[in-house]
């Protein structure tokens, strides 16, 4: 199974965040843009993997979990991976956090303990909006002028990581959570 952590973000955030970047839908409406109903922050890829992954992660990814106390997260701002001008994911923002940057740090160590290879890229948290290919440089461009002066702000609790499968369906990637990791469950 092809599995993610995952912080999900409440419902009235994610409506919020779809109302605030309706403009950038507008602007290029057949750019892949996530469903609302999947818009979340991706803390670490894991990969597919064997059947037996999730019985055998489950009780570490909670005992790393369990250092971080529930957070307060805070999405500001859109940007675009690698750059505006060569846009290949639009992003909402999420404002900086410490205690995420460690979470995500405890939780790498705990997939290296089970076995995975350490990501080697700079943890940068976001919610995925839109995916581009690199052909596209006129949706691009009405995306970028879409998302000036746009704000994107919300503010929400967050007292669990998600163990999410990813399937693929013809109608798309379908999630379904697998475990709820809490935060801070050793206080």
């Amino acid at each position: 199974m092809r599995l993610f952590l995952a912080l999900s973000l409440p419902d009235d955030v994610r409506a919020e965040l779809a109302d605030a970047t309706a403009p950038l839908r507008e602007a290029a409406p057949h750019a892949r843009w996530t469903p609302e109903a999947k818009l979340h922050i991706t803390v670490r890829f894991l990969a597919d993997q064997s059947d037996d992954f999730v019985s055998r992660a489950v009780p570490v990814l909670t005992r790393a979990a369990a250092n971080t106390a529930p957070l307060t997260l805070a999405l500001k701002g859109l940007g675009a991976f690698p750059t505006w001008s060569r846009a290949r994911v639009v992003w909402a923002g999420v404002g900086y956090e410490p205690r995420l940057e460690l979470l995500h740090h405890d939780l790498e160590v705990a997939c290296m303990s089970l076995g995975l290879e350490v990501e080697g890229r700079p943890f940068r948290p976001h919610v995925t909006l839109a995916r581009l290919e690199p052909s596209e440089a006129s949706m691009v461009r009405a995306i970028r002028l879409a998302a000036r002066g746009r704000r994107v702000r919300a503010t929400f609790p967050c007292t669990h990581v998600d163990l999410m499968q990813s399937t693929a369906t013809p109608a798309g990637h379908a999630y379904t959570r697998v475990a709820a990791i809490p935060l801070g469950s050793s206080r």
